[in-house]
């Protein structure tokens, strides 16, 4: 079967190339014909396909009874529940939102109201999938009961449009008081306007990854057809002598079937149905829904929606020369997805006034190592409302979350990332509306206070950190509570948070701060074992030494095997999440979380047996898919390789990866896409230029085009990172000599003045490994000095190995793209041309 795949991406490969058109270079072109948003909504990518604004709160699609149907939609088979207004996109846990939905019949049995079916789990139907249609502002399907749904939004509303079959019935919408996960509480409400068929009401919900709970209220409106009448269901029944339904969860832990239903006259082939969201009261859903789709103007609402894409989008442009367009679809679709969440919810929080209000952070322990930076470049203002939204969660409610939707706070995944995030944006200069002595105060109180829950919020296991320098397995913790596990990966992000501060208190001059907290930035140091070994689950050694490991209260050490937790482990009772049965690191093995020491990679490189071991052990995580490519850890790790003075190894990493496991498809990512975050890796590996978050530190690598503009939205000025030499076939990918500005470049990585200043990096490329960027003075800054380097013997080879991936036990659940055997020694070049393949598929 794996045979046949290839042969047959080869034959497409082979055809696409011979008919492929190369769009005129220098030519304009509208970035939003590169952007599809049903690229990762299958297959475990969670990603919301439908229709949004830029972080919008209205977020309209279908939603499906898949099993994995987190943003709502999923194209696998499964059918169609309703068309529902609220939902995130990317996320784990369990499904998100999903509030309210419509669901339309074109009639109903014998033409009485209780000849259609109300309940959800009943009344699901099939769809064309040939008609599935999404663009930005837009989402489209025909469902096989011949009706056809689709959809624009504003902010704070959406605008549904019914088309029904020609017929002499009584076509019929009901309104749903559930959601995507059933998770609707008691004292679900509803009223219906006899004259107008108006419905407003709302619920409590539970959140997907988090505590608490969340009210939200609607307001439906209907237009374009006369109403028939109206009224209320009630599990399988319904009245329309019954105008108000107030319905409790039932005590059987699955929420009753309940809300209002409309039927328009005989013959009506078309409704238009308007739905205002809020979490303040119904009241204002009404007044949402009024002032931003007033008219029911479908097409000038999409219009709108596009224009605010186009112009979020369009300040990256790149040559086109010989790309194809699945290559640029990869990319657009990317940054597309990095604006989807998180979500603005200003004058929607109930809890406190605020001049903006974000939410849906789903989970800072994601989006700050790429999607944050990101947006950083792209949209600065936005995250400066980003920032200034955590900050004001810390002063109103104690404490920066380290995850948060639906108002609520969502579950911590390790360390106080959100520290990072501010350091990030701080760093680079993002000021605008924020109070950084407020900012630097919420960070110091992660970093000083330990809160009685730290499962959601702040940082556990305090007095160990300061007394030992690290949290123990079986912390004696009594201050705070939280889930006793993770204690080597929380270490570790500790440490980084640590230095996140030290970034701030440099800039705010806070001169003792930044030794403090610098030297608590070094505490992964204690955890490193220098004699433990690692072997594989057949007992093979690995062949490498010196690991982290856990460490007890009274200081000895505890024991984890590195490869527990890794991609490769094949054993299904290896946990390594928030369960209180999981091990000592979060998602990922000790073996990936040996990379872990963004700072101070000098000394960890060191610490590992100098730069040449450092990349062999680098490789060894790739080439033996240990890492794990659908998941953030192993981003930084792919182009590591600049700090030991191999940028080049870099380059072809990130362009093995992509195409690899990123296609322009349905099913095209590799993971999950958290929020955003693996567009922003697709984004930032294709730009050529990737992130050390918290740090003022892009990292050099080969573009997959042969020049990228990006005009800062804050200066107006244009910086350019040009090719020459580009082949686009990808032979030629690694720098052999670079000017910026015109002068000659070596170093191995810019800053952010790059962006805000409009500078031009000029890459000549080449295709074997040069001398470029391998000198200890052209590497990036590092807490600790770098040593033992010999760029002689660093640069053995001419060329760079081939990547060979050793074949091994897929883990359930792995696609196409992660089946060994099928990634098995395929060059550069031949990686390319099947993405090309594949995006045309």
């Amino acid at each position: 079967m794996i045979a046949f795949r290839i042969s047959l991406l080869v034959a497409l490969s082979n055809s696409l190339s011979a008919a492929q058109t190369e769009p005129d270079a220098n030519s304009t072109y509208d970035v939003l014909t590169y952007v599809d948003p049903l690229i990762g909504s299958s297959n475990g990518g969670n990603v919301f396909a439908g229709a949004t604004l830029p972080y919008g709160m209205a977020k309209a699609v279908a939603d499906t009874n898949s099993g994995s149907n987190q943003g709502g939609f999923t194209p696998d088979g499964s059918q169609i529940t309703g068309f529902s207004t609220m939902h995130d996109s990317g996320t784990g846990g369990s499904p998100s939102l999903g509030n309210f939905a419509f669901f339309p019949y074109a009639s109903c049995a014998e033409d009485q109201v209780d000849g259609c079916v109300f309940p959800k789990k009943s009344r699901a139907v099939s769809y064309d999938n040939s008609t599935v249609k999404a663009t930005p502002g837009y989402f489209g399907v025909t469902l096989n009961s011949g009706i056809v749904v689709d959809m624009t939004v504003a902010q704070h509303t959406s605008l549904f449009r019914f088309k029904f079959p020609a017929s002499k019935q009584s076509p019929l919408i009901l309104l749903d008081l559930t959601d995507l996960s059933d998770s609707r509480q008691d004292n679900g409400s509803i009223s219906v306007n006899a004259q107008t068929g108006q419905m407003t009401g709302g619920a409590v919900f539970l959140p997907s990854f988090g505590s608490g709970n969340y009210t939200l209220y609607f307001c439906a409106d209907f237009s374009g057809a006369t109403v028939k009448d109206n009224g209320i269901f009630s599990n399988s029944r319904a009245s329309a002598d019954v105008k108000n339904l107030k319905i409790s969860r039932s005590i059987n832990g699955y929420p009753l079937p309940g809300g209002g239903f409309i039927r328009f006259a005989p013959g009506t082939t078309e409704v238009m149905a308007r739905m205002g969201v809020s979490f303040i009261n119904s009241q204002q859903a009404c007044s949402n829904a009024a002032k931003e789709v007033p008219n029911y103007d479908f097409q000038g609402l999409q219009t709108t929606a596009v224009t605010a894409w186009r112009n979020k989008i369009s300040p990256i442009t790149v040559s086109r020369t010989g790309i194809s367009d699945s290559t640029l679809r990869n990319f657009y679709s990317g940054i597309y997805r990095t604006m989807v969440n998180p979500q603005n919810y200003t004058n929607e929080n109930p809890v406190w006034k605020s001049e903006s209000y974000f939410d849906s952070f789903y989970c800072m322990w994601d989006l700050w190592r790429s999607q944050l930076p990101f947006l950083t470049i792209l949209d600065p203002s936005s995250v400066a409302q980003m920032i200034a939204s955590l900050i004001d969660t810390q002063k109103h409610l104690g404490w920066l979350p380290d995850c948060r939707m639906s108002l609520c706070k969502g579950f911590t995944q390790g360390g106080s990332n959100a520290d990072n995030a501010l350091a990030d944006a701080y760093i680079k200069g993002i000021s605008t509306g924020i109070n950084w002595n407020d900012g630097y105060a919420a960070v110091i109180k992660d970093a000083e206070v330990e809160p009685y829950d730290w499962s959601v919020e702040g940082r556990g296991g305090l007095d160990s950190w300061k007394s030992l320098g690290y949290i123990p397995v079986q912390d004696f913790d009594y201050k705070g509570f939280g889930t006793m596990t993770r204690s080597l990966s929380r270490t570790l992000e500790y440490s980084y948070n640590d230095f996140a501060i030290s970034q701030i208190a440099a800039g705010l001059n806070k001169t003792n701060d930044v030794q403090k907290y610098q030297t608590r930035s070094s505490n992964w140091k204690h955890l490193f074992k220098a004699n433990q070994t690692s072997s594989f689950a057949n007992g093979t050694n690995t062949g490498y030494t010196g690991f982290f490991q856990p460490k007890y209260l009274n200081q000895t050490w505890g024991s984890q095997d590195p490869l527990y937790c890794s991609n490769i482990d094949t054993n299904p009772n290896s946990v390594c999440s928030l369960q209180n049965t999981a091990g000592e690191t979060f998602e990922s093995s000790i073996w990936e979380y040996s990379f872990f020491v963004p700072h101070d990679q000098a000394t960890l490189i060191t610490t590992l047996g100098g730069p040449a071991a450092f990349v062999n052990r680098l490789n060894f995580l790739h080439d033996q898919q240990i890492t794990y490519i659908g998941n953030e850890p192993a981003f930084l790790t792919v182009f590591q390789y600049h700090y030991a003075g191999r940028p080049a190894l870099s380059t072809q990493r990130a362009h093995y990866y992509i195409p690899a496991y990123f296609q322009p498809t349905e099913s095209g990512l590799p993971g999950n896409d958290d929020s955003g975050a693996m567009g922003s890796f697709v984004a930032f590996s294709m730009m050529g230029l990737f992130p050390n978050p918290g740090q003022n530190v892009y990292l050099i690598s080969a573009p997959f085009f042969e020049s990228v503009s990006i005009k800062s939205p804050l200066t107006g000025k244009t910086a350019t990172i040009r090719n020459t030499g580009f082949d686009p076939t990808y032979k030629n990918i690694f720098i052999q000599n670079a000017t910026l500005n015109g002068e000659p470049y070596t170093k191995n990585w810019i800053d952010h003045s790059f962006f805000t200043e409009g500078k031009e990096l000029v890459l000549h490329l080449g295709a074997k490994e040069s001398a470029w960027g391998t000198h200890v003075a052209d590497l990036p800054p590092s807490l600790g000095k770098y040593t033992g380097f010999d760029n002689a013997a660093l640069l053995s080879s001419d060329q760079p190995p081939e990547l060979v991936h050793k074949a091994v036990p897929a883990r359930p659940g792995m696609t196409l793209w992660q089946e060994p055997d099928f990634v098995a020694g395929i060059d550069m070049g031949h990686m390319h041309a099947m993405g090309s393949a594949l995006g045309a598929v």
